[in-house]
């Protein structure tokens, strides 16, 4: 029986993996459930899957969480950023999910490491902001990082048997999100409902704004960078609208190895929980019988250059994908109020980028700075 502790159990990955666990109760049980606002959604769980805490990181809903639960007092309840930290330093618990989103899920991660626990990773901007940090620490404290993003996932299963075998380069597949077709005139005018149609994925508000720009493409290089030790040099974005190639590695021999599937973020989830094992999952199967065109494309920097300033950002280095990251949380979440448009986003991030102050060689505390720092000029440049 493993015991897991899910950072952010009331978002989309959170609430797929609860579905995995209740698939193989005979494997796995929670031990702790986290969120950040959603009081109800995480007391429901609570009492399906009695874990034996809760951690609710808006502490000014701790009581209302506190009374929601009032009738199963032998679930602990407890609130703030602190507690995030300290639940997954527990000792009964064997793996932590991270799928809290954005910069918040880096200390709770980095805490989880040092405990010795199994991470399985779905917060990407961990590896975005302090990818460099998160392996030194994982390889300090002899702990496995297993990929969730249906990607990394992908690329991690297709290097499995693999060895040292050289990889020559990563294909990283896209969907394209929903404006891929949209001329630069066009969408200087679309709108974040419009944004939150993504054509394959069931995910996040946040994500799937990223996706629509790319960004959470140009995070997902700067994830495969750290995770397979390639350099982004070698590291390949594909539009692929089908979504069935979720990505693939070709080998120094010319060979190509992908994984494919329908949709689900499921089989990502379970198989980090299972790895090394494969388990049944219930839900739909690719029937590679009916008609699928696949196709694959260049990506458009220019319309989209979220993904050129992510680019930017890796060749940079240092603390540069840290404040990249800051400032996509605010243009993000402005941009989803109806704050700035579309290409705005791009402007924003890319002026950041000039006036935060770079550090080649930053520590934690560093990040945190650089973090505070992006931010506040991210949302002076939305108000001028």
């Amino acid at each position: 029986m493993n015991s897991i502790c899910i950072l952010g159990s009331t978002g989309s990955i959170g609430t797929q993996a609860l579905d995995v666990i209740s698939q193989h109760r005979d494997r796995y049980e929670v031990y702790a459930l986290t969120a950040n606002n959603r009081v109800e959604l995480l007391a429901q769980q609570a009492h399906e899957f009695n874990p034996a805490a809760v951690v609710i990181a808006n502490e000014a809903r701790y009581d209302e969480l506190c009374s929601l639960l009032s009738d199963r007092p032998d679930i602990k309840v407890y609130a703030g950023a602190k507690a995030l930290c300290d639940i997954v330093e527990a000792g009964p618990i064997d793996m932590v999910l991270t799928a809290m989103v954005g910069f918040s899920g880096l200390e709770p991660t980095i805490h989880a490491i040092r405990a010795r626990k199994k991470i399985c990773l779905a917060n990407k901007e961990t590896l975005v902001v302090a990818g460099e940090l998160i392996c030194q620490l994982a390889g300090e404290y002899h702990v496995p990082i297993l990929p969730v993003d249906s990607e990394h996932s992908a690329i991690f299963q297709s290097l499995v048997g693999e060895g040292d075998n050289e990889i020559e380069k990563i294909l990283l597949t896209c969907s394209g999100g929903p404006f891929r077709k949209f001329t630069k005139e066009q969408l200087q005018t679309v709108t974040a409902a419009d944004a939150l149609k993504h054509p394959t994925w069931d995910m996040g508000a946040k994500i799937t704004i990223d996706s629509a720009t790319l960004m959470n493409k140009g995070f997902e290089v700067m994830e495969a960078r750290w995770l397979f030790g390639v350099p982004a040099e070698k590291i390949q974005v594909l539009i692929h609208p089908q979504s069935i190639v979720h990505s693939a590695v070709q080998f120094i021999d010319g060979s190509v190895k992908a994984q494919l599937g329908v949709p689900d973020m499921r089989l990502p989830i379970q198989y980090a929980f299972s790895f090394p094992e494969r388990l049944h999952l219930n839900g739909q199967r690719l029937d590679l019988f009916q008609s699928h065109s696949l196709e694959f494309l260049e990506p458009d920097v220019e319309k989209f250059r979220c993904l050129q300033l992510a680019f930017d950002a890796i060749h940079r280095g240092g603390n540069m994908p840290c404040i990249v990251n800051a400032a996509n949380e605010i243009v993000n979440e402005a941009f989803r109020n109806d704050r700035c448009s579309f290409p705005q986003m791009a402007d924003v991030i890319g002026e950041t980028m000039q006036r935060a102050t770079f550090s080649a060689t930053p520590t934690l505390k560093t990040y945190l700075q650089t973090d505070s720092e992006a931010r506040r000029i991210a949302t002076e440049l939305l108000n001028l």
